[in-house]
């Protein structure tokens, strides 16, 4: 990486929801290929979706990994935005806690899926743009392909059950809305 500092982002439910992703976020945020933020309300939301859709997950698994983020990825958990909240307009109003922690912590981005909910006009006032997961994981991809690819590799060798080929990384990329991400991705296969 260049002398840079790595982009802050603050990572919205829809970003945390799928382990996949949530994982390849993990995975370059440890190491600082991005500043990673999320607050406790936002862990909330993404781990109650996953109970709700998956209820035979033991709830002590989704903690655990809950503790692990905060654990591994040093003041991530921003607190103390909720005086921003009520002063927030956005098209759902549940949203405004998003905006406000991303304000808080100094993030130049939310990543989300939900890009609708946090228009330009709005996050543009506070220096913040909305990125699907997919633009965010290629903009860290193009800022140090090296260690991407690296942290992409490290990621596939940890997955034991079931173990992914790098050409199934890549296609479960795909799957998940990454396939920019995979494209791109796809030309450093025999490194991943």
């Amino acid at each position: 990486m260049t002398g840079e500092q790595p982009p802050s982002a603050f990572l919205d439910a829809s970003a945390l929801y799928p382990a996949f992703l949530r994982n390849i976020l993990m995975r370059f945020a440890q190491r600082d290929l991005f500043r990673a933020f999320w607050s406790e309300r936002v862990q909330e939301e993404w781990t109650r979706a996953v109970l709700r859709d998956r209820p035979h997950l033991p709830r002590a698994q989704i903690e655990r990994t809950r503790r692990l983020m905060d654990e591994q990825i040093d003041d991530a958990n921003v607190s103390n935005y909720e005086h921003l909240i009520e002063a927030i307009t956005l098209p759902d109003a549940d949203d405004r806690h998003v905006l406000a922690a991303a304000i808080h912590c100094g993030a130049g981005i939310i990543v989300t899926a939900n890009l609708r909910d946090f228009p330009a006009s709005v996050l543009s006032r506070h220096g913040i743009e909305a990125q699907h997961p997919d633009a965010f994981i290629l903009g860290v991809f193009n800022s140090d392909p090296p260690e991407a690819v690296a942290a992409l590799h490290e990621l596939r060798a940890s997955l034991k059950n079931p173990p992914l080929t790098a050409a199934t990384l890549l296609e479960s990329m795909s799957r998940q809305g990454l396939s920019a991400s995979a494209d791109a991705l796809a030309a450093f296969i025999d490194a991943l």
